[in-house]
């Protein structure tokens, strides 16, 4: 039973990880704002972390239209030139883009077998990118890397750090109502996650 739970914590874990992903690399399609829009917001037990930033974000994805949705995410990390928000590491660990902080982390990707697909115009260090990343460690095969000592360097050097800083830009920010909520649950997330792995210690 135990060994149940533990497995069924780790795939909730890799499920929050991968929709920050998406949530972060661009608008939300239809589909996934859809099945936001109906998600459980009640913890399976009470006084949870995440239930209350988890039931704000539900509710504000039922408060607002897709195409509202799309135009927050648009005006934020959008357009043409800067963005009003950056949500790429290097950004808030070095003040530059395409830094140092960069060329660590593809250095620690490529020794974990992880590699930015082509696709992909975004360097590595766009959230989505690093959430991806944490989603592999936790639910991927590969056993030599997929474990928690791994998630915990991953996420101490390369999350932790700078991660909330961007939820307080994000807060602060006058046009952020859906991203104002999720920016609010990825800073609980984090937490919990920095808690579990202080417990590693």
């Amino acid at each position: 039973m135990a060994a149940s739970a533990a497995l069924d914590e780790e795939t909730a874990r890799a499920e929050l990880y991968g929709l920050l992903a998406q949530l972060y690399y661009s608008a939300p399609a239809p589909g996934l704002l859809a099945t936001l829009r109906v998600a459980v917001t009640q913890a399976p037990a009470e006084g949870g972390l995440l239930e209350e930033p988890w039931q704000q974000l539900v509710g504000a994805a039922r408060a607002r239209e897709d195409a509202a949705i799309a135009a927050e995410f648009e005006r934020l990390f959008g357009g043409m030139g800067k963005p009003e928000v950056f949500l790429y590491g290097s950004h808030y660990l070095s003040g530059f883009l395409n830094e140092k902080p960069l060329a660590r982390l593809r250095t620690d990707l490529d020794a974990l077998g992880l590699a930015r697909s082509e696709a992909m115009p975004e360097t590595e260090d766009h959230l989505a990118y690093l959430c991806e990343a944490m989603r592999y460690l936790i639910a991927g095969d590969d056993m030599a890397v997929c474990n928690l000592t791994t998630q915990r360097d991953f996420f101490a050097v390369h999350l932790q750090p700078w991660v909330l800083a961007l939820c307080d830009v994000l807060e602060a920010h006058p046009a952020a109502a859906f991203y104002g909520a999720l920016a609010r649950f990825t800073r609980a997330f984090v937490a919990v996650e920095a808690q579990g792995f202080d417990m590693l210690e």
